[in-house]
C-alpha cells in the first residue's frame, strides 16, 4: 500500500516551500501531492487558485491535485490506483491535524506514513493550540532557523529537525528512488555537500538476523523505544512468520511477507546505535513460540 505523509503546520510556516523541496530532490520517486488549502498555492509549475478536484501531471512524473476537506478521501482512493511511490498531503494551515490523520487511517489502499508538523521558529507565539498539534506529530520541522538567534524550546516529545527554507532530506520521510538513467537536469542532490543535509542530524542503525525474533520481546522493544527514534522499517522474522514493519513515531504496522531474514533500518535523532543493537539482539530467540505469543504482533497487522 502507498504510504501517505501528512504535512501540517500553521499559516505561513513554510509547508509549500518544504513540499517543493521534496519534489525537486526526490530523484525518480513518483509523488502524489494533495493540496488541501485556501487561497493561492504554488507548487512549481502547478498553481491552485480556489480550485478543487483538479489534477495535473508535473514535469518530474509526479501528480498534483487540489481538494477540499470533503473530497480528500475520494482523491486518496484515486491516487492509490496510480503508479506512485508515496502521497504527500499538504494540509490547510487551519486544518486539524488529528482529523487529517484519522482520514488517512480510514482510507482504503493506503498506509499511514506519519504526521510532519512544520513550525515557524519566528512566529511560534502566534500559533493557536501549538502544544496540542505538536503532541500529534511524528517529526517536527522547525523552519526558518536562519532568522532567529537561538533555537526556541518546543513542548513536544517528537524529534525536532531545525532547517532553513524547508530543506529536509526526503529519505527521512519515504523511500527515494534513484533518477532514471540518461540525460537529466542536475538536482540539488548533485550540487550540495551532503554533510549539510538534514539527515546529518540523524543517526541510522541497521540490524540483521537469520534467527527469528520473539514477538513479545520485539513488541516490548517497540513499545519502549526512545523518543528520538523516528522510523523503523524493514522485515522481521518471527518463528511463526515474517512481516514487513513500518513505524513512524508511535504508529506501528505489520504486513505479512514471504519468508526472509530480519533486516531492519532504524532512523532517529540522539539515539544510541550500540544500545539499540544490543536490545534487538536480546529479542533473538530459539525458544518455542505459540500462536498466543504472535497476538502481540497480529494486533498491528494488516
Amino acid at each position: 500500500m502507498i504510504p501517505v505523509v501528512v504535512l501540517a503546520g500553521f499559516l505561513g510556516s513554510g509547508k509549500t516551500t518544504l513540499l517543493n523541496h521534496l519534489l525537486r530532490t526526490s530523484g525518480g520517486t513518483r509523488i502524489g501531492v494533495v493540496v488541501n488549502d485556501f487561497g493561492r498555492i504554488n507548487i512549481d509549475a502547478f498553481s491552485v487558485s480556489a480550485q478543487v478536484d483538479s489534477m495535473v501531471s508535473l514535469s518530474n512524473g509526479c501528480l498534483c491535485c487540489a481538494v477540499d476537506g470533503t473530497e480528500l478521501d475520494g482523491m486518496l482512493t484515486r491516487l492509490a490506483a496510480a503508479d506512485l511511490d508515496v502521497i504527500v498531503i499538504e494540509a490547510s494551515g487551519l486544518a486539524e491535524p488529528a482529523a487529517m490523520v484519522r482520514m488517512v487511517l480510514q482510507a482504503p489502499g493506503v498506509s499511514y506514513g506519519g504526521l510532519i508538523y512544520v513550525a515557524d521558529a519566528v512566529e511560534l507565539d502566534a500559533v493557536p493550540h501549538l502544544s496540542r498539534d505538536l503532541a500529534m506529530a511524528d517529526l517536527v520541522v522547525l523552519n526558518k532557523v536562519d532568522r532567529v538567534s537561538s533555537l526556541p524550546s518546543l513542548p513536544c516529545s517528537a524529534p525536532v529537525l531545525p532547517v532553513s527554507y524547508g530543506q529536509i532530506d526526503p529519505a527521512l520521510l519515504f523511500e527515494v528512488r534513484p533518477p532514471d538513467l540518461g540525460p537529466r537536469q542536475l538536482s540539488f542532490d548533485d550540487l550540495d555537500d551532503h554533510s549539510t543535509h538534514a539527515h546529518a542530524s540523524f543517526d541510522s542503525v541497521s540490524f540483521e538476523s537469520t534467527d527469528p525474533l520473539h514477538p513479545k520481546l520485539f513488541m516490548d522493544f517497540l513499545g519502549a523505544r526512545p523518543e528520538g527514534l523516528f522510523r523503523a522499517k524493514g522485515f522481521v522474522r518471527f518463528p511463526l512468520g515474517t512481516f514487513m514493519l513500518q513505524t513512524v513515531g508511535a504508529y506501528v504496522s505489520f504486513t505479512p511477507a514471504d519468508d526472509a531474514p530480519t533486516q531492519l533500518v532504524l532512523i532517529g535523532a540522539g539515539i544510541d546505535p550500540e544500545a539499540l543493537t544490543d536490545w534487538l539482539l536480546a529479542c533473538v530467540t530459539d525458544e518455542p513460540v505459540t500462536e498466543q505469543d504472535m497476538l502481540w504482533v497480529l494486533r498491528y497487522a494488516r
